[in-house]
């Protein structure tokens, strides 16, 4: 019971303070290692290389014991105030929304909506957190027993934050879904303690994104360029470093890499709110932080900058033009 109430507890805190910020999503998705061991898998050819990816509709369609688990696993984060994006869900609202945009015409011309192969490939399921599971029923004589390997991945970094692994008690007549909760329960104080460690170092340091600094090629000038701003004559990457400098957590980020083409930042720490022009707090993502530079570019320099996403945790501003 007190490890049920610590448990508790810790999840209360931790929704109180995305209650103020924005909430994270939070999505079980069975691993690549499980669906492709069992072949649900896609396979294609890219530039002469063979690669193969999971396929989550076919493993939700003919796996019965990987739905009854992610059910499960819900129920499990649901009851510790962690509620979870439903994978099979998400996988039917993206095809809804492909059969609808496909079918969508202007009233006026019967043109069809513009897509562009980008906005096609960004139509995936999305979480700010993935919980990675695979899982294995083995037998001991007349008895079944689970053992499961749990991690929590933050979809911005890619990295794991939380980890749990483990194997329950044998059982003659439990389905997958109670196994799995006999097997999981042990271990969740743990992971949940790893997802409070991520979260309170995010108020406290910021949320960490990458982001990449990049010219058009038909632009006059380049990152090498000298600008003047405050009356410092100083290069155009040097000012852009300035501004991270100026507007990320405790001013942490890394160049990593810079040339008069590209800029590559690590480790950059955003805050999880602003306030907007109009003192209304907002929660902030890659897309917007970056828009700050942007207009930073464009008021004191004249340069014009496009903002291209390439995920939730990493986004490109090209400079040079729209």
């Amino acid at each position: 019971m007190k490890k049920l109430f610590g448990l508790i507890v810790i999840s209360s805190l931790s929704l109180a303070l995305f209650g103020q910020a924005k909430k994270p999503t939070i999505m079980v998705v069975p691993s690549d290692q499980y669906c492709i061991s069992k072949g649900y898998k896609m396979e294609f050819e890219s530039m002469g290389a063979k690669q193969t990816l999971p396929d989550y509709k076919a493993a939700m369609q003919n796996d019965a014991e990987v739905r009854l688990v992610i059910t499960k696993m819900g129920e499990i984060m649901a009851d510790r105030g962690f509620p979870l994006k439903d994978l099979e869900m998400e996988l039917k609202n993206l095809e809804r929304e492909a059969a609808e945009a496909a079918m969508l015409a202007s009233s006026s011309s019967g043109s069809e909506m513009a897509e562009s192969p980008i906005d096609a490939l960004k139509r995936t399921a999305k979480a700010d957190i993935v919980m990675d599971l695979s899982f294995e029923i083995k037998r001991q004589g007349p008895n079944k027993y689970i053992t499961f390997n749990l991690r929590g991945l933050d979809a911005y970094t890619s990295k794991q934050i939380a980890g749990a692994a483990g194997q329950g008690a044998p059982s003659s007549s439990a389905g997958a879904d109670l196994l799995l909760e006999e097997a999981v329960l042990s271990h969740m104080d743990g992971f949940n303690a790893g997802l409070q460690r991520h979260f309170d170092d995010m108020f406290a340091n910021g949320r960490e994104i990458k982001v990449m600094v990049r010219r058009w090629a038909n632009w006059f000038d380049n990152l090498e360029s000298t600008y003047d701003y405050d009356g410092e004559d100083k290069e155009l990457l040097e000012h852009i470093e300035d501004w991270f400098y100026d507007n990320t957590v405790q001013h942490r980020f890394s160049l990593s890499d810079a040339t008069e083409n590209m800029m590559r930042l690590e480790q950059v720490r955003i805050p999880m709110m602003t306030t907007d022009s109009r003192g209304r707090e907002r929660a902030v993502d890659a897309r917007s932080f970056l828009s700050g530079l942007s207009k930073h570019l464009r008021d004191n320099f004249q340069i014009d900058s496009k903002i291209y996403l390439r995920g939730l945790g990493e986004a490109w501003l090209i400079v040079g033009e729209k």
